[in-house]
């Protein structure tokens, strides 16, 4: 089902707020939306020599087991596939190490609390 306006609204401001977030830490940003036919790479950053592949989950509240909940094993599998294709389009990456975060952003989109979960899993998880 596509995301109506509002979801897409929701789903743009909750990824605003991460990128502020993460950026405020000292990250940079690198790509961000990312498509592959196997998976979306939300952010991609860079955290010194570390490339940080970043997942940003939005929920109004935490029933359902919560935002970050919602990273299973297989969604995790389509991001490091994703993850893959781009390190290997990316010549000066290809061998830098890299980590997976996930942003959880909960709230409604006048107060959105983000809560950062670094290196959430990794490379060779799948």
């Amino acid at each position: 089902m596509p995301a109506t306006p509002d979801r897409r609204q929701l789903g743009a401001a909750a990824e605003a707020a991460a990128c502020a977030h993460l950026e405020a830490a000292g990250l940079r940003p690198l790509a961000h939306n990312v498509n592959y036919r196997f998976g979306e790479l939300d952010r991609v950053m860079r955290d010194g020599d570390t490339v940080v592949f970043v997942e940003v989950r939005y929920r109004r509240d935490d029933r359902f087991g919560g935002a970050a909940g919602s990273v299973d094993f297989r969604k995790r599998r389509r991001l490091i596939l994703a993850a893959r294709a781009w390190l290997a389009a990316q010549r000066g990456f290809a061998d830098a190490p890299c980590r997976f975060d996930v942003v959880t952003v909960q709230g409604a989109d006048d107060a959105l609390d983000c809560e950062w979960i670094r290196d959430a899993f990794r490379l060779d998880d799948a």
